[in-house]
């Protein structure tokens, strides 16, 4: 049989959000290591009844699980109260004309829901505006198709001369009005 052949790969990531965890991972773990050795430490040392350490170990545990269980909530809302208060303090910025989000933010619907934006990267705001058919979008230039004004002076010494070249002067017309409609 023959040898694998050696492959070498290279990933580039961000690793930032799982250091993160890793590193909340690490705490909790401290904090558990902290608490048992607490607990043992008061039941052999300080002669404590052992039911009661445990239940005072218990309740520490508990204590970390629903700290550790209540931080991305903690964290939206800290957010979001951050991104309102910051709104009160003169932060407004309007979009009724568009704009762009580049990170996670917090807004109120009009239902009273509260949502995020932004948060798997950039997003545009686009204002709407209904068309002629009543259909709510996305409008497109200046209100959509314009008017468009070809002017065409041609200079021939006879009408003869003018009229052999006329189907190749309104094909050429046709094409550039065709080229200026799509850039509209």
């Amino acid at each position: 049989m023959d040898q694998p052949d050696d492959i070498t790969v290279r990933v580039d990531a961000d690793l930032s959000a799982f250091r993160a965890d890793l590193t909340e991972a690490t705490r909790m773990a401290d904090r558990f290591g902290r608490s048992m050795t607490s607990a043992l430490s008061s039941a052999v040392i300080r002669g404590r009844d052992l039911g009661d350490v445990l239940r005072g170990l218990a309740l520490r545990l508990s204590d970390i699980a629903v700290k550790a269980a209540l931080k991305p909530f903690e964290t939206a809302i800290s957010n979001t109260l951050g991104s309102a208060f910051a709104g009160l303090a003169g932060g407004v910025k309007p979009f009724a004309s568009g704009g762009v989000v580049n990170g996670a933010a917090g807004f109120a619907n009009p239902l009273g829901h509260l949502g995020v934006l932004g948060e798997a990267g950039p997003e545009a705001i686009l204002p709407l505006a209904r068309g002629p058919d009543g259909q709510l979008g996305v409008r497109a230039g200046e209100g959509g198709q314009r008017p468009v004004s070809v002017t065409v002076n041609i200079a021939t010494n006879d009408a003869a001369s003018f009229n052999a070249a006329r189907g190749q002067v309104e094909g050429a017309i046709a094409r550039a009005v065709r080229r200026g409609s799509r850039t509209l």
